[in-house]
């Protein structure tokens, strides 16, 4: 069964969720922050020269040339489908407070 999923859920997913926070404290791939950015491995080439950039709330790798939103880097990190990503986010949209897994 397809599911569907709302247009504002969907942004707020994409928007509203810090990447930074998600890659750092969910997801808790590694970092440093170097000159006030949230630099990261990437999870698909595991080159190091991955910055986040807070006014669009993506992630990219300079390496290999990916660009990430929230959804997207979950896919990749927990080898999901969108599905899959979008649930995991969703929950922690619904109660950020929850376990961090």
């Amino acid at each position: 069964m397809a599911h569907r999923y709302s247009k504002k859920l969907l942004h707020q997913l994409r928007n509203d969720l810090d990447v930074a926070a998600l890659i750092r404290d969910v997801l808790r791939l590694p970092y440093k922050i170097r000159d006030g950015v949230l630099r990261f491995e990437c999870p698909c080439c595991q080159g190091s020269d991955c910055a986040t950039n807070p006014r669009t709330n993506l992630a990219r790798c300079f390496h290999c040339q990916r660009n990430f939103n929230p959804i997207d880097i979950v896919m990749v990190v927990q080898r999901c489908g969108f599905t899959d990503a979008v649930e995991f986010l969703r929950q922690r949209l619904r109660d950020p407070s929850s376990p961090r897994d």
